[in-house]
This record gives structure tokens, sequence and C-alpha cells, in this order.
């Protein structure tokens, strides 16, 4: 399970190797991607080796294709990835629905069409898995993540909920969609 796009990304599933780089790119992608969004003092305060245990765990309890991590490699280089699981909502049916827990690019990536072919793969994982459908939460006023996903197809499905961020409450939207083929 690996998809290639004509300029070198190879999407794959994560392995252990990877779990350093993929915190890096959570670290980093929160600090651009959040800015004036979250907290900056919480921003500066983030390291990538706080995040490494968590995705030691996550990668290491991988069950594709219903759950995993995949990552966008570029020469070697995580640039991207994309935590995959049944949905763990209450309200949805975690045989039919799967969960985007986590998706983020590099910011140094961005506008290169990484994240497109990451959710595209992330998709096509889905369907694999036999879910008919997907979601994924994600901060309210996030207009640049919003957009991305709007324009794949994501909607809102009329979900919220509040989450507390380094002891600030944010508010999360669920975005759904139908998968095809």
């Amino acid at each position: 399970m690996a998809w290639w796009d004509d300029r070198g990304v190879l999407v794959r599933p994560a392995g252990v190797g990877d779990v350093e780089q993929v915190a890096e790119v959570h670290v980093l992608s929160w600090q651009v991607g959040y800015r004036g969004l979250l907290s900056q003092s919480l921003l500066d305060g983030l390291r990538a080796v706080q995040r490494v245990p968590r995705w030691t765990a996550v990668v290491g309890q991988a069950a594709w294709p219903g759950r995993g991590v995949l990552v966008a490699d570029d020469g070697g280089e995580v640039v991207g990835f994309a935590s995959l699981y049944p949905s763990a909502d209450l309200d949805q049916d975690s045989s039919g629905v799967g969960e985007v827990g986590s998706f983020y690019v590099l910011p140094a990536a961005w506008g290169r069409g990484v994240g497109g072919q990451l959710m595209a793969a992330a998709l096509r994982t889905f369907g694999a898995a036999g879910f008919t459908s997907a979601t994924l939460w994600v901060l309210d006023t996030n207009t640049r993540a919003i957009g991305f996903y709007a324009h794949r197809g994501w909607e809102p499905d009329g979900a919220v909920r509040d989450d507390a961020v380094g002891g600030i409450t944010v508010r999360d939207l669920r975005y759904q969609r139908t998968l095809t083929g």
C-alpha cells in the first residue's frame, strides 16, 4: 500500500523509524498553522521530542487498512502525515465510518499538492477498510484547513465539540464526506 505522485512524493504507511519526523511535522505545522488561533506561548513551547512517545504508540498500533498513520515521504523526508482509525464518536458507526484523527503537512510543503495527495491516499485507505464515509474535526477558526477540506468534498455535518488546548477552550467542527468507489 503506497502511492507515488508525479513529483516523486511517496505516500506510505509510517514505520517506527518515522516517528521523530512525524512529531517534527506535527509541531512545525501547529506553530505555523495555528499562529493567531492559539496562544503564542503555547505554540512557542511545543517540542517534537514531547510528541515522540505518542506517535510511537500510534504507529505501533497500526492494523491496516483500518488503523494507522500514512506519511508523505519526499526523498526520505516526512513532509506530511495522516492518522486514520475507525470513528471514535459515539454517534457514529465505527464499522462504517473512518476518522482522520490528525492531518498535517510541513509548512514548507504547503501549496505543492502534498496535502491533496495525502488526503486522496487516506480516502483510498478508508475505502479498502470497508468504510462508507469519513469524518474529521477541525478548529472552527482554522479557515485555511476548512478551505482545504471543503475543496476536497468535506462538509460540516453540524456536530460541534469544545476542546481544551493549553488551558483555553476552543470549538471544533466535525466535517464528513461519503466515500465513493
